[in-house]
């Protein structure tokens, strides 16, 4: 069958192809051109077998990985995928074929297979639904729930609301949609940013897919077919934020060891036999590590097993034990539940239907089948209908799941189904609708969520303007406007008796215009004395009992650091009308004292510099030269740092989009890096100066306007890398 691959000016993929299925294939091979080392770490991470060529440092993840079931998981939804709907399973095959096609030659063009000494494997049709996975398991967050543990423990209830906020390694997103009634054209936009953490090469793949039965453009998961989060299919468009729903929960399970295997005390009383047995991860570098696999009725042993919670449950060669639970009631373990590993269901039924989408109707019953992650949606089409909604499977259970580790052996925390997700009607307020995961439609999903300020300041944006364009989007992209900045500076207001130079710096900021400019050193000197604040109040005696988290793995350990927290949830301690006795008026003022006596000369861009996750470490030259940053962690221009610790941002917006519902080709588009994931090709960087200064790509929907690219030389995928040895003892 015949296929075609166009590019446009920045090397944007634009594959034509006759079939859906056949269109799938040039998908995965296009893919595996561009972005070959990334789709094999991501394989990998996957299966959890990164550290045997990125060394130590990937373990704890690749532990976690096998210990959570993540890759069996994917097999399991995948064969009921088969069952279910066999046109999607078919479709997800070819993709993955049409990986294994290009990817030797993909890997050539990388040069990080040859620094590694990595030979690309064989792509599994369940190898998208693992990368998916993989790349989405985190993102609810649950390792929150063992920082409100600790937090309660140590300082009562309170502190759920207290440290409530959108917390370090939860991802997130600006959405906005204005109706007809608000355009100049009188046709729908839809716009936003997808805040993750930057990874180079990009989270997202700008892409276009067509065939006789549809054409749609979008940003694409690599390794995933389809276009998931963000797509307009020509006369509708779709695109969601993270919805902060509570999907996942964590049990305390008792276990011990018995001559026939493990067994998990029952909320019955009794104990049952669970399933177990050995894997190795392959260190590169370093000894191989031996781990157990254990799985209760209430899903995978994340952490822990029947000699007591240690950090990595693994036989470790440093001879360091675990830590043992109570002698006669088993010991204590972590085990993880999700809807996946529960319902063999990862949503890609979804995929196919969000692509053949004409109206709001089609992409709504697309939705329903939606999995996870849980997702805000707004939507429009050329008809006028616009939809928002919440899509995903979120379980219905007791309260205190939601919360914090809940018991295993007693009774009352089964799940029941799942809760019906919310709709806005209408799906808009007076032409607009807004998302940027605050309080909202989810909210009855949902624990913490993100500060209101960047929904509260799209939205007042959005009310001073009537006649909206695709080209006025960029201005509230990158609006730098910080509404978390307010308790700091009534604290700093109520001063006195402070010095000279300390009094003047206060004034200053005092008049400052709460705006994170790149190029401004007031914003500098506010994030510098911010800081300070942050470490004063983590360093008080009140939260030592914090500093120490138990012996969790490294993987879920950004989830109970405690300067982050404090710092992301400093407007909330410091709006408090206590703080647990602590003197916060004589912490703001050491700390302005402390920056007055040397204050910040240079830009809050030579600090808040761009800090990229890449597999491989980069050089530190390298690293020195990532650009700097305007915005800040509640701009709308969402370039997250973390206040006491760094001023560097690992997280951002991961790409930025216009749809526009009058014509397609108004819209607009644009990545931190580029369409190329190979380190100094044409296309890898191209778009960052653009996505630095807030400008974006147009969106080419004219094939005559396209440059063909010649037809791909594929060839035979070379025999796959052996697995690691898994020994099994059921």
């Amino acid at each position: 069958m015949t296929t075609e691959t166009y590019r446009d000016a920045w090397g944007i993929p634009h594959l034509r192809a006759s079939s859906a299925r056949e269109l799938a294939r040039a998908q995965g091979r296009v893919t595996a051109h561009d972005r070959a080392w990334q789709l094999e770490v991501e394989r990998h991470r996957a299966q959890g077998t990164s550290a045997s060529f990125l060394g130590a440092d990937a373990r704890s993840w690749d532990v976690f990985a096998r210990r959570a079931r993540i890759e069996d998981t994917a097999r399991r939804c995948f064969a009921a995928l088969e069952r279910r709907d066999p046109e999607t399973a078919d479709w997800v095959r070819a993709y993955a074929d049409g990986v294994d096609e290009s990817l030797p030659a993909g890997a050539r063009r990388a040069p990080e297979f040859a620094r590694t000494g990595l030979t690309p494997g064989r792509w599994q049709p369940w190898t998208p639904l693992a990368v998916w996975l993989a790349t989405h398991i985190l993102f609810a967050g649950f390792p929150a729930k063992l920082w409100r543990e600790q937090a309660v423990r140590h300082l009562g209830p309170g502190a759920v609301g207290l440290f409530a906020t959108d917390g370090p390694g939860t991802a997130g997103s600006n959405g906005w949609l204005v109706t007809g009634d608000r355009t100049a054209t009188g046709h729908a936009l839809i716009a936003g940013d997808p805040h993750r953490f930057i990874e180079d090469p990009g989270v997202y793949q700008q892409i276009r897919l067509a065939c006789p039965e549809f054409d749609v453009i979008g940003l694409a998961v690599p390794g995933v077919p389809g276009i998931a989060h963000f797509g307009h299919t020509g006369t509708a468009a779709w695109a969601i934020t993270n919805a902060m729903a509570d999907y996942q929960d964590l049990y305390r399970e008792r276990l011990r060891r018995t001559g026939a295997g493990i067994e998990a005390l029952s909320p019955d009383g009794t104990w049952q036999r669970v399933t177990r047995h050995t894997e190795t991860v392959h260190v590169a570098g370093g000894p191989p590590v031996e781990i157990e696999v254990v799985e209760t009725p209430r899903g995978p042993v994340i952490a822990g097993g029947p000699e007591g919670l240690d950090p990595f449950g693994e036989s470790r060669a440093d001879g360091t034990g675990a830590v043992p639970g109570p002698v006669g009631r088993g010991a204590e373990a972590l085990a993880l539940r999700y809807p996946p590993r529960v319902t063999e269901d990862l949503g890609f039924s979804a995929l196919l239907p969000l692509l053949r989408a004409r109206t709001v109707a089609d992409i709504d019953r697309a939705l329903d089948a939606w999995t996870e992650p849980v997702n805000v949606v707004q939507a429009a089409d050329t008809a006028g209908g616009t939809l928002h909604r919440v899509a995903g499977h979120v379980p219905v259970r007791a309260e205190a799941n939601r919360l914090r580790p809940v018991p295993a052996w007693e009774p009352g925390h089964d799940w029941h189904g799942a809760h019906e997700t919310p709709y806005a009607r209408p799906a808009t307020e007076d032409g607009i609708a807004v998302m940027a995961n605050a309080r909202g439609l989810a909210t009855p999903l949902g624990i913490e969520f993100a500060p209101p300020h960047r929904a509260a300041r799209i939205r007042a944006l959005l009310d001073g303007g009537r006649a909206w364009t695709a080209d006025d989007m960029p201005a509230i992209h990158t609006d730098t406007h910080l509404g978390s900045a307010a308790p700091l500076l009534d604290h700093l207001a109520a001063l006195t008796g402070l010095t000279p130079a300390a009094e003047a710096l206060r004034d200053r900021l005092l008049a400052w215009d709460r705006r994170m400019d790149a190029d401004s050193t007031d914003a500098a000197v506010y994030a510098a004395v911010r800081g300070a604040v942050v470490r004063r109040l983590a360093a008080h005696p009140v939260f030592a009992p914090l500093t120490a988290p138990p012996a969790y793995p490294d993987v879920l350990l950004p989830w109970l650091a405690l300067v982050p927290r404090v710092g992301h949830a400093l407007e909330h301690l410091l709006g408090a009308d206590d703080l647990y006795g602590i003197d916060r008026a004589a912490a703001v003022r050491t700390a302005l004292e402390e920056v007055a006596a040397a204050p910040p000369a240079a830009p809050w861009s030579a600090t808040h510099r761009l800090a990229p996750w890449r597999a491989l470490p980069t050089e530190p030259h390298l690293a020195a030269d990532e650009p700097g940053l305007a915005g800040d962690h509640d701009c709308v221009l969402c370039t997250s740092a973390v206040p006491g610790l760094t001023d560097r941002a690992a997280r951002g917006p991961a790409a930025r989009y216009v749809w526009d519902l009058a014509d397609r080709a108004g819209s607009r588009w644009v990545v931190p890096f580029g369409a190329d994931g190979v380190p100094g090709a044409p296309h890898h960087r191209d778009q960052l100066p653009l996505w630095l200064e807030g400008r974006l790509v147009p969106v080419v929907t004219d094939w005559t306007l396209l440059t063909p690219e010649p037809a791909e030389r594929t060839e035979p995928a070379e025999p796959a890398t052996p697995d690691p040895t898994e020994e099994t003892d059921d």
